[in-house]
């Protein structure tokens, strides 16, 4: 079974935004690996309210690290967190795929 955490945009993005992107990329992941996979939950609904963005990204990398791939939505080069996503992925040999 391969675990999969997902790297997207969010900033500006509503929750039913940020779902329904999530959504479609969970359908290729499917299309790609199958259903022996394991999607793993990073999108942090129930944050603190006043969480602050580095807060986000520990516990993103928290979620990553358990990953054995990591796919990259559309637009991920563009935001500070996706970056650093990807440069972890880079530095740890965690693959990764743009979807």
């Amino acid at each position: 079974m391969k675990k999969i955490f997902i790297s997207q945009p969010m900033k500006d993005k509503t929750d039913s935004e940020i779902k329904a992107e999530r959504e479609k990329i969970i359908a290729r992941i499917i299309e790609l690996y199958g259903d022996d996979i394991e999607i793993i939950d990073s999108y942090f609904e129930n944050a603190p309210a006043q969480a602050a963005p580095l807060w986000f990204l520990g516990k993103s990398f928290e979620k990553l690290s358990t990953a054995d791939v990591a796919f990259f939505a559309k637009g991920w080069e563009n935001t500070r967190g996706c970056r650093m996503e990807y440069l972890a992925c880079r530095e740890y040999s965690i693959e990764s795929e743009e979807v």
